[in-house]
This record gives structure tokens, C-alpha cells and sequence, in this order.
């Protein structure tokens, strides 16, 4: 059985944020980010891979990652 993803990121950029993003979909849309998608099991293998939650879609973890920095 194929397990999808449910966490994208951004390999140049190193932030995961949900499917969803509405940064992530308005790039997509303009063309110069898929290149560089990447997908993740959950959110813990994102972080073990050195990715940080986006502003947008994930505000409080991402004040809670940025309060730990």
C-alpha cells in the first residue's frame, strides 16, 4: 500500500506547510515552484529532514519553532 503524503515543502526554501497553503498554491499557480516540491509523510518527517513550518498555513508552530531559534 502507497501512503500519501500529507505535508509539502520546499527543497531550496526548507519550509513544510500544509497541502492546502495559500502561498504554496499562488506559486504553483505562477509557475516556479514545483521544481522544487517535495512531500512528507507527516510533520515529523519534515522536521527530521531540517524543514521549518510556514508563516502562513502554520502560524503557531511556526512562532513556537521561531521562539525556540
Amino acid at each position: 500500500m502507497r501512503i500519501r503524503g500529507t505535508i509539502g515543502g520546499h527543497r531550496k526554501t526548507r519550509i513544510y506547510g500544509r497541502l492546502d497553503c495559500p502561498s504554496a498554491l499562488r506559486a504553483i499557480a505562477n509557475g516556479g515552484y514545483v521544481t522544487h516540491r517535495v512531500f512528507f509523510a507527516d510533520e515529523a518527517a519534515a522536521i527530521a529532514a531540517g524543514y521549518r513550518p510556514c508563516a502562513r498555513c502554520m502560524p503557531d508552530k511556526y512562532r513556537e519553532w521561531k521562539a525556540r531559534g
